[in-house]
């Protein structure tokens, strides 16, 4: 798989991705088309891109850059409030693309290897949301909390697929809800650290 580097034109690629699937599915999704669409020539699609999977991996990695860069360092607030904003924030990265997404969301039903091509990097994508919110973690215990976490976005996606609501209101219900059930599990397990400290006057109340 070749190293992707982001340009100044890749909005307007990423952008006519999503057209194209929009309109044609992923099955209909060419390189000629893509290249028509975003108004590049191929041979300049090719250097970058060799396969249709590596223009799809930029979005996720584009994906990714959005919260990083909408992340304020030592943002305090509880774990769980932290993984909320993070994810929600990178729904918020995806509502432009919505219609191409929910396409290509159909397709994967009956293109279970697309699917698996996807799956190592959302558990990528996922421990990057991690570092975003924060939350700290040994190397093996945040394997753990990454593939926690993709449970916790799938659930999340799925509610988001249904819901074309504005406010995205059933989409944030059911991320709490997915939230709580991974809380349940992870705390007991010491698996969520990196929590704001209380403050000076919490502790007073605690010693004395």
């Amino acid at each position: 798989m070749s190293v992707m580097t982001v340009t100044s034109s890749d909005e307007t690629l990423i952008a006519a991705l999503w057209r194209v699937i929009a309109a044609h599915g992923w099955a209909g999704l060419s390189m000629r088309r893509l290249a028509a669409e975003a108004g590049v020539d191929m041979a300049s699609l090719r250097e970058r891109f060799p396969t249709r999977l590596d223009v799809l991996l930029l979005h996720g990695r584009m994906m990714d850059q959005a919260v990083l860069a909408g992340t304020i360092p030592g943002q305090g607030g509880s774990a769980r409030d932290r993984i909320f904003d993070v994810l929600m924030r990178r729904l918020d990265a995806m509502q432009p693309h919505r219609e191409g997404i929910l396409r290509l969301f159909e397709d994967m039903r009956r293109d279970p290897a697309l699917a698996l091509a996807l799956a190592p990097h959302i558990g990528i994508a996922m421990r990057w949301m991690l570092e975003a919110a924060e939350v700290e973690a040994k190397s093996c215990e945040a394997r753990l909390l990454a593939l926690g976490l993709a449970g916790v976005w799938l659930a999340t996606i799925r509610a988001w697929v249904g819901d074309d609501s504005p406010d995205m209101g059933a989409t944030m219900a059911a991320l709490d809800s997915a939230l709580d059930r991974a809380e349940r599990i992870a705390r007991p397990l010491g698996l969520l650290r990196g929590e704001a400290a209380p403050p000076p006057s919490a502790k007073a109340a605690e010693t004395s």
